[in-house]
């Protein structure tokens, strides 16, 4: 399921959409958040650059709010109904989530929002 040449295998280890080899940012570790957004300008493996156009990854900021809108209702629905947790403690939940989780949906929105724009090519060449 998660092999090369998949959107998710892209998507979930944030390597290039195009070729899958290199990874698009600097530090691979998310919680480094200094070096949260620092992503090479292009795939030393295939060539694409990144930012296909000035402020390309605004879009991301869409894909973002649905990944919080999920993570919030799922954090709801755990603290509520499965652990009994009352109202006022599962919103509490839902914060803690959305903090904790803030650079993972991130970088996944901008792998998400990437991928959907550029797609695998397996005879991908640096040019």
């Amino acid at each position: 399921m998660l092999k090369k040449g998949t959107k998710l295998y892209s998507i979930l280890t944030g390597s290039c959409p195009k070729c899958h080899e290199e990874n698009m940012y600097v530090d691979k570790n998310p919680y480094h958040l200094k070096a949260i957004y620092n992503m090479h300008e292009s795939c030393s493996h295939c060539g694409l650059h990144y930012k296909i156009e000035p402020s390309f990854f605004y879009g991301a900021m869409y894909v973002s709010y649905a990944l919080t809108v999920a993570i919030g209702v799922a954090a709801f629905i755990i603290a509520k109904v499965f652990i009994g947790l009352d109202l006022i403690t599962s919103f509490a939940a839902i914060i803690t989530a959305l903090v904790i989780l803030m650079p993972v949906t991130a970088r996944l929105a901008r792998n998400i929002y990437i991928n959907i724009f550029v797609h695998y090519d397996k005879g991908a060449l640096k040019k």
